[in-house]
Order: structure tokens, then sequence, then C-alpha cells
């Protein structure tokens, strides 16, 4: 169950963006017109937006009126992805039957989408067998069809093993690093890294916040990145955590090979979903810290449903330097007072001639333009094990008393509400899919990963996916321009620069 009470809950219906309530914001419904989502019932406080400001300023203004404490807004929508939810599900060994409350049902799988490259295979089922599962699924006579298969096992422990980790962004690398090939095939754990003395043991009802990183893929030399959520929720029966609702931001502008769309989606569904689930692409990574009070989850999941209300309306876009996955979550903890330190970009130096350099060779002036960029960004920003390392070191020194700044109003109020900080190792889930890794954090450690002939690159291109014109609202304002459009002409002037200064030698 998250903080909204979203499962089970009377504040919610399900159903598609076609069949959503009227009230709903429209450019949301676009996206999930064929999918299944919750959106809060009519009468319940929305989180809102500003046509004429910025996301950034938007959030800003927001933060300073509604400080954490006050009603909590329910986001647009939850991708939920189907409507039937069974726990303790036990898969037959066969991969062919699953017994449920409601008695043996035939098993199918959703369809699996045409550019997803591999399957559930005699290995998931291996992994699946002898376990409780939560499915998600739809029901059609007596047959179930799977769409997300989540391991019950895979909790919180009542009283974790204690690890000691120095609160620096090197001791939790050094963690998500610490397995062979990021822990891909090693069992879940959970450690817990700081409690505070005498706080109760983990519990259900016990209020959190989290973040998530995914690592590498082993089949995609485009996403050695990994990927990067923020999470809010609470401890649900036994430790559960599969309810935890995951902010997950990707592009909108294409059609995932995954079929993701950017949405709060539960953790079962964000790891587990049979297309989009990041588990079974990839090793995972979580920070759990339990806190004494709701106020720090309510506030950030108002926060973020102000977010997704500017990112579904196109008043920003995805954009893999400025506005990826770790750069808005990064972006939207600092609006809101939590001064994350910053690790700098990478290098200046290297990012003025690598533009011309990388356009020349590449034969296209956007991929120059994105490179410039690319090293010219905060690596918090950028990198999302970077964000995972950075906000994770400074949570444990804001909740241990060891942040040596001066504190805001949201991080004493954060410090002084975590109980407990949890670190989860999530292994990939077995299917026909290459093993995963854990994710660089830097362009030379990309480097080392990706073949230097682009032939051998696995590189899966995707459809565009256009935002229709009508959606767009004219009163949004426009996205500043980039680092590297300011680059371009720069060079520009100096080019023209140095062939008037040719030409006037010449003529002398």
């Amino acid at each position: 169950m998250d903080a909204f009470g979203l499962l089970p809950s009377d504040n919610f219906v399900i159903g598609t963006g076609r069949s959503a309530d009227q009230a709903a914001l429209p450019q949301a419904m676009w996206y999930f017109r064929d999918e299944m989502i919750a959106v809060p019932k009519p009468g319940l406080p929305l989180a809102g937006f500003a046509r004429d400001l910025t996301m950034t300023q938007d959030l800003a203004a927001w933060a300073e009126t509604n400080p954490p404490g006050g009603v909590p807004a329910y986001p647009p929508l939850v991708w939920v992805g189907s409507p039937l939810v069974e726990r303790d599900a036990v898969l037959d060994p066969g991969g062919t039957k699953v017994i449920t409350a409601h008695g043996e049902l035939a098993l199918q799988l959703v369809a699996k989408l045409p550019l997803n490259g591999s399957w559930f295979d005699t290995s998931s089922i291996a992994f699946c067998c002898g376990r409780r599962l939560k499915i998600r699924g739809n029901q059609i006579g007596d047959t179930f069809i799977a769409r997300t298969f989540w391991p019950q096992d895979f909790r919180l422990p009542p009283v974790p093993a204690s690890v000691a980790l120095a609160p620096g962004p090197a001791a939790i690398r050094d963690w998500v690093r610490a397995q062979p090939q990021g822990g891909a095939r090693s069992p879940f754990a959970v450690d817990s890294v700081w409690r505070r003395p005498g706080a109760p043991a983990v519990q259900a009802g016990q209020p959190l916040i989290g973040l998530m990183l995914n690592g590498a893929q082993g089949d995609d030399d485009e996403a050695h990145g990994g990927h990067f959520a923020l999470m809010t929720g609470q401890v649900g029966s036994e430790g559960v955590i599969d309810d935890l609702l995951v902010n997950n931001f990707y592009t909108l502008d294409a059609e995932s090979e995954k079929g993701i769309i950017a949405a709060p989606v539960p953790l079962d569904n964000y790891l587990g979903d049979l297309n989009s689930g990041q588990a079974w692409y990839r090793p995972s990574y979580m920070l759990v810290a339990t806190l004494k009070d709701a106020r720090v989850p309510n506030y950030l999941q108002s926060a973020f449903g102000r977010v997704y209300n500017h990112f579904f309306r196109h008043q920003f876009a995805y954009q893999h330097a400025r506005a990826n996955c770790a750069g808005i979550s990064v972006t939207t903890l600092r609006t809101l007072g939590w001064r994350i330190p910053e690790r700098g970009p990478e290098s200046w130096l290297k990012a003025i001639p690598a533009l011309p350099l990388t356009a020349f060779k590449a034969r296209s002036l956007k991929k120059g333009k994105a490179v410039f960029d690319y090293l010219t960004e905060d690596r918090t920003r950028l990198y999302p094990a970077a964000a995972f390392e950075e906000i994770a070191a400074d949570l444990l020194r804001l909740a241990s008393g060891q942040s040596q700044r001066t504190l805001s109003d949201f991080e004493r109020l954060l410090a002084d509400d975590v109980q407990e900080i949890m670190l989860i190792r999530v292994p990939q889930f077995p299917s026909s899919r290459a093993w995963g890794d854990w994710p660089v954090d830097s362009s030379r450690e990309y480097a080392a990963r990706v073949p230097s002939d682009p032939a051998r690159q696995q590189i899966i291109p995707v459809p565009p996916r256009p935002f229709p014109a009508e959606l767009r609202d004219p009163r949004m304002p426009g996205e500043p321009p980039l680092r590297s459009d300011y680059a371009v002409l720069a060079w520009a002037l100096a080019i023209v620069a140095l062939f008037v200064f040719i030409l006037r030698r010449l003529l002398a």
C-alpha cells in the first residue's frame, strides 16, 4: 500500500485513458488511452500546475506556500498495467498453470512486444517456481493472462543484516559494484546501513522514501548508464514493498521497445512487468529509508504530481543530457530544498573540441551537440549511478548528523524523520536475455563497455511518438536553449572571424 492508500483503495478509479473521468488531464489520458491506469476520484485534492510557468518555476512557487505536513495532493494517474492482482500465487513446474486463491487456472503470458528481443523461458519458470508470487494480469474464463511476476519473498525483514558503510559516494559505489556482474545473478539481499538508536524494527505502516537505480543492460549499448527513479510509500504487511510508488521518467517522444510510458507505477510493475519490467533487463539497487511520519513522502509525491502534469503536457521534454530520469528527479529534490551535492561536469576542455570533431566524424551536428551537452552537464543530473551515490551518501550524512552545511527547512525535517536506512539488491530475473551489470558513471567507463566499431554496437531503433498539435497549450513557456546551442553559435562566430582574418591578410 502506498502513502495514498492506492492498493487497495476507494480513492481511485481503474480503467483505461479512454474511460477516465473528463476532469483528468487530457494530455496524460492520450498517452494511456489503451493502458490500464488508476485515476483519483473526483473531489480529491489533485496535484496542480501553472500553465505559464516552467516546471522549476512552478515547483519553486508551490514549495514556498506548501510546506511538508499539509494535505497531500494525488498524482494525475498511476499506471497499474492490469486490472487484476493475485497474491500468493504458485506456478506449476511446467509453467502452464497457476494456483491462486480462486483455484487453479491455466496460465497464459501477455503478448511480447515486437521490439522486445528476449522473453520468459524455462529459466524464468525455474526462478518463479517454489516461491509465492504476486501476479498482475487479466482473467478470461479459466485462464489467467499474466503481465507481471513479482517474488513475494523479496521483502524487508524485521531486522535486516547490519552493514557498516561510510557516508560517502565512493562507499555507495563500492556496495553497488561489490558483486560479480553487479549482482545480476546474486540473491536478493537487504542491508541496514544506518539505524537511529531506539528506532522500531521494520513494521507494517511505516512511511518511507526510496531511491531506485537500475544497472546496465547486457544487450543494449545505449543502456550502460542504467536508470534512476525516486519512490514513496509505506511498508506493507510482513515487510512487502511491491506497492511502493516509483516515479519513473522516460521519454514520451518515442515508442519504447519495452512499452514503457513515463508515470508513477507500483514497484512490482516497474520491476516485474514481462515487457517493461526493469528486473527482466538488468540488476537493480534500492535505498529505502523508513520514517517516523508520512509528511516527507506525501510532500514528495505531491511535488512529483506537479512535475508529471508539466511533463505530460510537454511543458518540458525528456532530454538525455539536461532532463533525463536522473536530471528530472535531482532537479525536483533541489527545488524543494534538498541541496544534493553537485559532482560537476566531466570536462569543458574536452567538450569544446568534441563538438565539431564528433559532428564531422558522425556527419551529424545533433550528435556533436549531444556530446558537448553530456560533457558539460552536472554528473549528478546526468548519470543515474552518480545521482544514486550522491543522494544516498547525503541522506546518510543528514540522518547521522554528519552534514557540514547549514540545513534547509526540508533537510532538517528529513534528517529528523529518518528511522533506518537500508540498501537492497534485486537480481536480474532469468530469461533469454543477456545478463546485465552495474551502471557506468563516466564517459570513460561508457567507452570501455561499448564496441569501438559501430557495426558491432547493439542499438535498438525505436519509432517516434509524435505529440498531437491540438494538445499543445499556446501559453506554455518555451524551453531555454541548450548549452550546445551557445557552443555552436560560438564556433560559428569563431569560424567567421577566422575567415575574415585570413581574407584580410590575403587582400592586404
